[in-house]
């Protein structure tokens, strides 16, 4: 988390690093900094499937099935073929 932080301040509009620290925070169970960074990474990258897949997954974990679906919705319009979109 730490040198994630630390790429976080060099390069705060990196997607990739938001995604992983996000990851991060979920494991620690930090839900809401997850959200928070995925929240950002999908502005840099709103087509990114992966990041809204994530997104859905912590909504999910925080019972909030509506917000879940709704970012699986918009993740099965770039990626549709991907198993966990359909």
């Amino acid at each position: 988390m730490e040198d994630l932080n630390k790429v976080n301040v060099l390069e705060p509009n990196n997607a990739i690093t938001l995604r992983w620290r996000g990851d991060v925070k979920k494991v620690l169970e930090d839900y809401q900094g997850t959200l928070e960074d995925l929240d950002k990474a999908n502005v840099l990258e709103p087509w990114n499937a992966i990041t809204l897949q994530n997104h859905a997954n912590v909504k999910w974990m925080l019972k909030h099935s509506q917000g879940a679906l709704e970012d699986l919705d918009k993740a099965y319009v770039f990626e549709p073929s991907n198993a966990i979109t359909l």
